[in-house]
């Protein structure tokens, strides 16, 4: 397995080209990992150490960049990126690669997209990680229309929204699409209902940074859960957590109690 610099093919589903990685014995348990906004496949899991992390754990681990994002194509039409359209795509890569269900792991954005692909997909999740995203799910992450605006503005010197600043920071840093990154924003927000969230009885964990101002209470958001519980990420913000040995270690010890290690 190379764990530093994965190698990527592409498939297509509804008209795009969809970019992913897949690393591991294609018989072992497979992790479909779903990045956050403005990210990418290697920003959010490989950098991070994830995919070593879940390599060396005996893990078959894929993941994929979502469209508008990385590799894969980026439409500018912000009805392309409602939560289920992106559900879709990993579902699509499921059946792309022969796969009937994995275990699902998404961060931010992506939390958002495991929810509605296990809600649209039941039978296709093992289980499912949230991190990076609380009781946000239900009850928003605040107002993103500055972060549109920082995205589309001519200059990241034009920019004095602070969490406006640190996306097109990040955006320019990951050289994206910044116009299909805006689009995004307009329609990948779509919240869950407490009711919605009540049907999925998938085993869950919710994982959130302590300093994290964006995603809400994980534990707010697992008492709704039917199966699920929350850990928190000590002294981590919302872009830190994603690869902090807390988060991994959690996410491990979910995955052996699911199969009864």
């Amino acid at each position: 397995m190379n764990l530093n610099t994965p190698e990527f093919s592409s498939f297509s589903h509804d008209g795009l080209r969809l970019a992913f990685f897949d690393e591991g014995d294609p018989n072992r348990e497979p992790v479909v990992l779903i990045h956050g906004f403005a990210s990418t496949a290697n920003v959010n899991w490989v950098h991070p150490g994830w995919l070593k992390t879940l390599g060396e754990a005996g893990y078959r681990v894929i993941a994929l960049d979502n469209r508008g994002h990385g590799a894969s194509d980026k439409p500018h039409d912000p009805a392309a990126y409602y939560p289920a359209k992106m559900a879709g795509d990993a579902v699509a890569l499921l059946d792309h690669l022969g796969i009937g269900d994995a275990h699902i792991m998404g961060y931010s954005m992506g939390a958002r997209i495991s929810a509605f692909l296990a809600l649209g997909h039941p039978h296709r999740v093992r289980s499912l990680v949230f991190g990076g995203l609380g009781i946000g799910m239900i009850d928003g992450v605040g107002d993103w229309d500055p972060i549109a605006d920082a995205l589309l503005a001519s200059s990241i010197d034009m920019v004095t929204h602070p969490r406006g600043r640190m996306f097109r920071a990040f955006a320019e840093q990951t050289k994206s699409d910044r116009i299909a990154l805006a689009a995004c924003i307009a329609t990948s927000r779509e919240l869950v209902t407490p009711a919605q969230l009540k049907k999925i009885d998938a085993p869950a964990l919710v994982a959130v940074g302590t300093k994290d101002d964006i995603a809400g209470s994980p534990h707010e958001l697992a008492d709704l859960l039917p199966y699920a519980r929350a850990v928190d990420i000590p002294d981590r913000d919302h872009m830190l957590a994603v690869g902090d040995r807390v988060f991994k270690r959690a996410a491990l010890d979910f995955y052996d109690e699911i199969a009864g290690r």
